[in-house]
């Protein structure tokens, strides 16, 4: 399938724009773990008065969310910016991913259930957007390369419509995002974790685990 928009080409005529009027407005980025918000939030924040909104109520157990917010909040005080950057943490809210996958529970990883869940981060990123007076929301989403650009943008032009607030169109991993992100991560070693992070894919990662050493052991 075609790609729909030039995301990257959309956002740095966006940042060029900003740059040009001297502004730097104030942009709430839902992050889903340190890996993917380092070459991010380094990129945003020579442009933006950048927040970082942990909200990934599909990550399991709880012990793993710990795990994830604490790196991302190490991240953040390693990481030298030209704007201080803030963290802004939630709570462990199983419960709604819960309800956002039922009955999705057997679809594969990068189907149905994803964009649920892509939906329900990123709403809760705009909604608090709008009652906190940003000006724009963004997500990490797309620095990886095992996510669909054209969903998660697609999803975050709606919610612009629907809250009022500008959402940033990128698509991350293009320029060498995704490589820098890795580049990082190993600069601050920061921890990487082997499956996207539900229920789900923890299940379907343990799987493919059990079956490559079944594989060697033939």
């Amino acid at each position: 399938m075609s790609r729909k928009k030039d995301y990257q080409g959309a956002m740095e005529r966006e940042l060029e724009a900003l740059r040009r009027e001297g502004r730097t407005p104030s942009l709430l980025l839902q992050d889903c773990c340190a890996p993917c918000g380092s070459y991010v939030i380094g990129l945003l924040a020579r442009f933006f008065r950048v927040t970082v909104l942990f909200y990934n109520p599909n990550i399991y157990p709880e012990s793993e969310y710990d795990k994830r917010l604490g790196e991302v909040g190490r991240l953040l005080a390693l990481m030298e910016t030209p704007l201080p950057v803030e963290l802004m943490p939630c709570g462990y809210d199983d419960a709604a991913f819960a309800a956002c996958a039922a009955g999705l529970e057997e679809e594969p990883e990068g189907g149905a259930r994803c964009e649920r869940c892509f939906r329900l981060r990123l709403e809760r990123t705009a909604r608090l957007a709008k009652e906190n007076g940003f000006e724009y929301f963004a997500t990490t989403l797309t620095v990886s390369p095992h996510k669909d650009p054209d969903v998660i943008n697609g999803i975050g032009a709606e919610l612009e419509r629907a809250y009022g607030v500008r959402f940033l169109e990128a698509e991350f991993k293009k320029r060498d995002g995704y490589r820098q992100s890795i580049e990082l991560s190993r600069k601050y070693d920061l921890y990487r974790q082997d499956y996207c992070g539900c229920a789900f894919s923890l299940r379907d990662r343990q799987l493919q685990k059990a079956e490559r050493e079944k594989e060697d052991a033939i």
